[in-house]
């Protein structure tokens, strides 16, 4: 042993009593066991009891021959060779462990064998835990190569007194667990003011999982919130993937777009609400549901339950805190504070203190910003890249913001509304194709770019059909 052992260490080791070195085996958390050369028990620790159920005045002087004729224990008395990390089922007590075993000689004499071992399915458990934990720091890790995480409540720039309400509201239910669903047009800052949330509630330490309905598939969406097994279909990974509910766990799930979710996805999303638990796909075993639900629409639900393509049972289980985002056009005061701060996180670091005209202020206050804040920031970006000065002009802004007038053929415009604007060009684009293939149909789709289906809807919504039909007769 003195050749083996720094001599510093045994001495301090020496000092400790025998009752000592059995408490430090009791401590740990893995089943020790050791039995005698004959495989009588001698010693097991308080693991023992604890993870196999049995007493540990019961075990001792047993015979592991007895008990597990198999056991690696005496496997390796017999081959005087400690065993690596294998698998084995102990039928007495009706689990699975893994672990190792090794002989014990002293003075090169074989006295028994000592094996640590623990049951196989918390093993397993901590594994799958191991396993969550990589997928969501590999989720954050690809969400922070994306973006720059979103501000908290503090950092929300508003002095409209309208948002600034909607804002009170949303801090005082963050610190609740009720569902929330935020509403407003595209661009007003929907996936910020959940961000905003979660930093604000009692799940602020737990993940934020953003899963975008509308952008996902509807054939993959469930297995990307549920998860699936392995085998559940072809293509489907070995071992299976955890869906965005398991990772979520403890904390809290945003379904953005929630209004662009399939009737069928919408009856499986309010069973998960109702039974607060849900399955992978092709799997068996139920998961609890312990998440915060946030969820998110531009969507009119109201008129799309009319309609028949949003569930009523899941917008009243959705419905709980609503909180509605006004557009930047209803809160046109806090224009000018949107716009100095967007320009200081552009310039943050250069030095600079970029600020917009007088002019471009003025059109900015008349402009209806359909793509509200994201649009104003888009705007604001492209300004400060072409600027020559220290300042944004009117000449640095997107041309399609500037007040104009355009003719095609008949028609002609002269407004600040894109949408409008959008809409005249395409009218008028689809008349002039149409006249130069002599009101050939398929020839001015083809021209357009544009299918089938596309182009007949465009015929209707303009009022082309009349146009076109009274056209063609000519024509022939």
């Amino acid at each position: 042993m003195n050749g083996k052992y720094n001599t510093i260490t045994m001495d301090f080791i020496n000092k400790w009593d025998n009752n000592f070195l059995l408490d430090i085996l009791d401590d740990i958390s893995d089943i020790v066991m050791i039995n005698d050369l004959e495989t009588r028990i001698v010693y097991v620790n308080k693991a023992y009891e604890k993870i196999l159920g049995v007493p540990q005045k019961k075990a001792i002087g047993k015979k592991l021959s007895d008990i597990e004729p198999n056991a690696t224990a005496i496997k390796v008395m017999n081959r005087g060779i400690a065993s690596h990390y294998i698998v084995e089922e102990l039928k007495s007590v009706g689990i699975s462990a893994v672990g190792v075993s090794f002989p014990i000689f002293k003075e090169g004499i074989l006295m028994g064998a000592v094996s640590i071992f623990n049951d196989l399915t918390q093993l397993n458990a901590l594994s799958e835990e191991l396993h969550r934990t990589q997928e969501i720091s590999k989720y954050y890790q690809d969400q922070l190569e994306k973006r720059k995480l979103s501000p908290s409540f503090s950092e929300y720039v508003c002095t409209n007194e309208k948002t600034r309400e909607v804002l009170f509201l949303a801090s005082k239910v963050a610190k609740t667990d009720s569902t929330i669903l935020i509403r407003g047009e595209s661009g007003v800052g929907k996936e910020v003011l959940a961000r905003a949330i979660c930093r604000e509630s009692k799940r602020s330490g737990m993940p934020f999982i953003k899963v975008n309905c509308a952008s996902i598939p509807e054939n993959l969406l469930e297995s990307e919130l549920f998860g699936y097994d392995e085998g559940a279909f072809t293509g489907a990974r070995k071992g299976g993937k955890m869906g965005k509910f398991e990772l979520a766990k403890g904390g809290t799930i945003f379904l953005d777009e929630i209004g662009d979710m399939t009737f069928n996805m919408q009856a499986k999303i309010l069973r998960v609400i109702q039974e607060k638990e849900f399955e992978r796909v092709g799997g068996t075993k139920t998961l609890p549901l312990d998440v915060r639900i946030i969820t998110a629409t531009n969507r009119d639900l109201e008129s799309m339950i009319a309609d028949g393509t949003f569930r009523s049972d899941l917008y009243y289980r959705l419905n709980v805190i609503p909180l509605n985002l006004p557009s930047l056009r209803e809160r046109k005061d806090d224009i000018i504070p949107l716009s100095r701060t967007i320009l200081e996180n552009l310039n943050k670091g250069c030095g600079e203190s970029v600020t917009i005209s007088p002019e471009v202020a003025i059109l900015f206050q008349k402009y209806d910003w359909p793509g509200n804040i994201r649009e104003l920031g888009n705007v604001l970006e492209h300004g400060n890249i072409v600027r020559t000065g220290d300042r944004i002009e009117i000449k640095d802004l997107p041309k399609y913001l500037l007040p104009y007038k355009l003719d095609i053929g008949n028609e002609s415009f002269e407004t600040f509304d894109l949408k409008t604007n959008v809409e005249i060009l395409e009218k008028g684009l689809i008349k002039e194709s149409l006249k130069r293939n002599s009101f050939n149909k398929s020839k001015a789709m083809d021209e357009l770019g544009i299918s089938r289906r596309n182009f007949y809807e465009k015929l209707a919504r303009y009022d082309l059909v009349d146009f076109c039909d009274e056209n063609s007769k000519t024509v022939k």
